[in-house]
């Protein structure tokens, strides 16, 4: 008897479901999840749960004060190229001229004279002051823009870090044109010898690896990207491995070239 009690209450419940969304009523929408059918509300009709209106991947309303989320959204709305690095034939990419405007998004990170590189990977590095240069918004790989001084508050526990330094922002992505020089800087909590890394793609893979000194706290190095390929740069203190940073180095094509591929297409 219980038992069929039971059954009727589950049944009446399903029956007023159904009703439910044959007439279109979203039931979900007053708790946590806003209908997928409304594009005005910024918030659900309780009010406990904020549901920013998105455009595929952009919010719309840039108004928000959020620092975190307005760096993302700066990095969202600057034009990243979609390099295809892997790819099946044989490496013809990469002896491929490519035109100016690929690395207009990158050009506060790389300068056409350096520090020489002298039998090694990157320049002898050397004290770094941030005191008066500290960035106003670093850059991860997968493209989350942080305010220095939250990145700096977030990161407390001060690990190997290694960054791209540009004229106002660090960044651990970076496209340059071939013979043009990057400064790094990378932060070591304990001063002692560091093995620095790079390893490098093109149609084939090559691995270097030298020994450099590093200070406590920052340092700064110069690298050449005067080789075609993707190079990947890391380095190791004290047993522990930093974050890696990618410098996708390639040929730039000249207008000569350019106005002669426009003519052709």
């Amino acid at each position: 008897m219980k038992y069929n009690k039971i059954l009727l209450c589950m049944t009446a419940l399903m029956a007023c479901l159904l009703t439910g969304i044959a007439f279109g009523q979203d039931y979900l929408e007053g708790g946590n999840v806003a209908s997928s059918s409304d594009s005005g509300s910024v918030m659900g009709t309780s009010g406990d749960w904020i549901s920013p209106n998105m455009d595929g991947a952009y919010v719309r309303d840039r108004s928000m004060t959020d620092s975190g989320i307005a760096g993302m959204l700066h990095w969202l709305d600057t034009p990243v190229p979609n390099l295809p690095w892997y790819t099946t034939d044989g490496g013809a990419f990469y002896s491929q001229a490519v035109p100016e405007n690929t690395f207009s998004s990158f050009t506060q990170y790389y300068s056409t004279s350096g520090t020489p590189v002298v039998d090694g990977i990157i320049s002898n590095p050397t004290a770094f002051d941030i005191t008066n240069k500290a960035p106003s918004t670093v850059y991860y790989g997968a493209g989350v823009g942080l305010p220095y001084n939250q990145y700096a508050a977030t990161v407390t526990s001060k690990t190997n870090d290694l960054w791209i330094q540009g004229a106002t922002n660090w960044t651990q992505y970076v496209v340059s044109p071939a013979g043009t020089w990057l400064q790094l800087v990378a932060y070591a909590p304990v001063a002692g010898p560091a093995g620095f890394y790079e390893t490098t793609q093109t149609d084939t893979t090559s691995s270097e690896y030298k020994t450099y000194q590093f200070s406590q706290g920052y340092n700064t190095m110069n690298f050449n990207a005067d080789q075609v390929g993707r190079h990947m740069l890391y380095f190791v203190v004290n047993s522990q491995p930093s974050n890696v940073v990618i410098v996708d180095v390639l040929s730039q094509a000249t207008a000569e070239s350019t106005t002669v591929e426009h003519k052709m297409s």
